[in-house]
């Protein structure tokens, strides 16, 4: 079984009558009346946010801010030891794009529409993604992030990531997200994907 559903049982077996009804109202605005009508517990909730792509593994800050809104730090923890053992079990790749991703989300701001067009990912969802999150820019990269790991699966790599950065002209955070990597080992200047990241075709201009 999932362990992240098993986590998500896991907290909606200690979620009181009132925490449900605090978090149907903290979600009005995400979630339909209609499917909120049909709530009936927080696992029912959790379903409606997963379907939605607002909740998944690798994406729980909403998650984090419905407990924090709720004041139940100890399902906060909960998620915390979580969270902390899937870093630790997670792939050397997976970690590099966790580290990459964070940084991006940081960087890109008002130029994700361009990022997101270059890692393929479709109008449709672009305008699916604005939508959802009208307020922060930060989420709208991150959840196109998400959604091109999730087309690609394991072809998703840093090094594809960068080259789209590049591709981009958003050369700065590309060179944020390599100084990271190889300050913690994961790519050396020796290395084959730190070639493959600098690809001598793609204009280092910032120039738009």
């Amino acid at each position: 079984m999932d362990p992240f559903l098993v986590l998500l049982h896991s907290l909606s077996s200690s979620l009181s009558g009132n925490d449900l009804t605090d978090l149907k109202f903290l979600c009005r605005e995400r979630v339909s009346k209609r499917k909120l009508e049909r709530v009936q517990s927080g696992l029912d909730l959790f379903s409606v946010l997963l379907e939605q792509n607002d909740l998944e593994r690798g994406h729980t800050g909403l998650l984090r801010e419905l407990l924090a809104s709720l004041g139940r730090h100890d399902l906060l923890q909960r998620l915390d030891d979580f969270e902390a053992g899937a870093t630790t079990a997670a792939t050397p790749g997976e970690a590099d794009l966790r580290v990459a991703f964070d940084i991006v989300c940081d960087n890109v701001g008002r130029d994700w529409k361009r990022l997101a067009r270059e890692l393929k990912v479709s109008e449709a969802k672009i305008d699916g993604i604005e939508e959802r999150y009208p307020r922060s820019l930060s989420d709208r990269v991150r959840e196109t992030l998400r959604v091109w790991k999730n087309a690609e699966k394991e072809n998703a790599s840093v090094a594809g990531l960068v080259k789209a950065l590049r591709a981009c002209r958003l050369n700065l955070v590309a060179d944020l997200v390599e100084e990271a990597l190889m300050a913690q080992g994961s790519v050396s200047k020796s290395d084959d994907t730190s070639s493959t990241l600098r690809d001598p075709t793609v204009s280092f201009s910032e120039t738009p």
